[in-house]
């Protein structure tokens, strides 16, 4: 054995300093004027949910919404008064007028208030009720009977 193995000291419960650990503005200056080295690490998923993906979902629907069209036209006021008045000349209530179509008594009322989304069919079955012109270029005229030779 040499001289050194027996002169050197072995230290029981010694731990090597591990690097500390900052959490504020004044702790990393003051490691920067001693010399220290500082290194920043920004840890990705700290504090998080690891299961929760984040908000790219929403900002992708938000896209898609942007991207969309317009949502579609509703019925003209035009054609909302043109039923009203016509129902009131046969004096149907919307009720009544929702039977004779086979209708919901509230889609009349958003047909009459121009809420609805126009559908041929149901404005076909409001036009033969009626006798009211409700599609095309003269909306609220009487409808003439089948045309003749």
């Amino acid at each position: 054995m040499s001289n050194l193995d027996w002169d050197s000291k072995t230290v029981i419960g010694f731990k090597a300093k591990a690097p500390k650990v900052t959490r504020n503005a004044s702790d990393l200056n003051g490691a920067r004027r001693v010399g220290a080295v500082v290194a920043t690490d920004k840890k990705v998923t700290a504090g998080l949910n690891k299961a929760h993906q984040g908000t790219d979902h929403q900002r992708i629907a938000k896209l898609d919404r942007e991207n969309e069209v317009a949502p579609p036209p509703k019925i003209a006021p035009t054609v909302g008064k043109a039923i009203q008045t016509a129902r009131m000349e046969k004096q149907l209530s919307q009720k009544d007028l929702a039977q004779k179509v086979n209708e919901k008594p509230s889609v009349i009322q958003d047909y009459e208030s121009s809420k609805a989304i126009p559908n041929p069919q149901i404005l076909s079955k409001l036009e033969r009720t009626l006798g009211v012109k409700l599609r095309g270029a003269d909306i609220g005229k009487k409808l003439g009977g089948p045309k003749g030779p």
